[in-house]
């Protein structure tokens, strides 16, 4: 293998060209972005940036140490694959020919019908123009209460704006984490003067405002949308490579061809542990895989079967959530209602998922737990005084 082209210029594409690197590869590598800044982390747009702690998040890489020739600005626009292995890519700067190739495209967020203006927050563009509109006394109505969403009105609501978040669920995070656990979230808004609307869907953004189905309007001055993200995968229709719900890779982030892997957000890969396809738009994903990505293309035989992990900061509260909940029993480690506590799914005597506020050693000690597939006792896992460790049957 002597050209690997990266295509997608996040925090997965970064860490595949560092990973190659550090793996002794030394052939040419070129990086195709789509935005013409250097690539940067992207959980800060929602948080710091909003509230303007910071402006910018560019990741300290040394580029010129790497040997990557960045083509920023630029966007993939098709995929030629060779009869045996390499191929071209077809992109707004040229063709450009691979016998390696990396998909980190990532995922588009979902928009709304309507005239009306509205914000994502995807880029660091994006987070910069919502910012200017977070003035005192300004009208945010934000559409979602997931992740993107509280983070959101968090940062509003700080900046003193008047917030209203509108959830076409039943609760916040219900499609996260279900409504039980979401439900649980709800008077958090309140106690920052944020209104929240559940059960209310929205027809479509227009100038000042939103139509709600079934009629009804709210004023806004500025209108979030956090309600998902689709992979960015059009650019491949009709190259030969599966496409469901993402690039559909195997557990070692590997397409139908060996010198095609992809990583991040766009990736669907197959978890031995969950025995099912997953597709983890996380940081955490972004970080981690791109070790497996390129230590693939260059053969070697590994997988990726990390834990998903996440974390979110709203409404003065940090919550961490990590495991993969299913129907499992749903157990409390302390009063929800209270500043500090924790869930726990367990499926017989092993943890599953757990998702906490403000308890950072449990989810230190859970995530252990889950990643070495530990028997623990249901019982003192209900015991907030216990610490998770302790609950490990030998």
């Amino acid at each position: 293998m002597d050209c690997v082209v990266v295509v997608g210029g996040g925090l997965a594409g970064v860490r595949v060209v560092e990973a190659l690197r550090s793996k002794g590869y030394e052939g040419t590598i070129t990086l195709v972005g789509a935005e013409r800044h250097k690539p940067y982390d992207r959980p800060p747009l929602s948080k710091a940036v909003l509230v303007g702690d910071t402006d910018d998040t560019t990741i300290d890489t040394d580029w010129d140490a790497l040997r990557c020739e960045l083509l920023l600005g630029h966007t993939a626009t098709g995929l030629r694959l060779a009869e045996r292995t390499g191929g071209v890519l077809e992109s707004s700067a040229g063709e450009l020919s691979f016998d390696g190739l990396v998909i980190a495209t990532g995922a588009t967020p979902i928009r709304l019908p309507g005239d009306g203006p509205q914000h994502v927050i995807r880029t660091i563009d994006d987070a910069r123009a919502v910012r200017a509109g977070l003035t005192e006394g300004a009208r945010i109505v934000i559409v979602g209460a997931g992740w993107i969403g509280a983070e959101v009105a968090t940062a509003a609501a700080k900046l003193g704006c008047q917030v209203t978040v509108i959830e076409a669920a039943d609760a916040p995070l219900a499609n996260a984490i279900g409504p039980e656990i979401g439900s649980l979230t709800s008077p958090w808004y309140a106690e920052r003067g944020v209104e929240l609307r559940c059960g209310v869907k929205v027809a479509s953004i227009e100038p000042g405002g939103l139509a709600l189905a079934g009629g009804g309007w709210i004023d806004a001055d500025e209108v979030v949308v956090g309600v998902g993200v689709r992979p960015e995968t059009a650019w491949l229709a009709g190259s030969g490579l599966e496409l469901e719900n993402g690039v559909v890779v195997d557990a070692s982030l590997r397409t139908r061809r060996p010198e095609i892997v992809a990583v991040g957000d766009c990736a669907a890969w197959w978890s031995n542990r969950y025995g099912r396809r997953l597709r983890v738009e996380h940081w955490e994903t972004a970080l981690n895989a791109p070790e497996t990505a390129a230590a693939t293309l260059l053969g070697q035989d590994v997988s990726y079967d990390a834990v998903p992990y996440f974390w979110s900061e709203q409404f003065g509260r940090m919550v961490q959530y990590a495991g993969h909940s299913g129907a499992g029993k749903l157990v409390f480690r302390g009063d929800p209602t209270e500043a500090k506590w924790a869930a726990c799914w367990l499926t017989g005597d092993r943890l599953e998922a757990i998702l906490t506020v403000d308890r950072p050693r449990d989810l230190v000690q859970a995530r252990r737990i889950i990643t070495n597939e530990a028997r623990v006792d249901p019982d003192l896992i209900a015991d907030p005084e216990v610490p998770l460790r302790n609950t490990v049957r030998t």
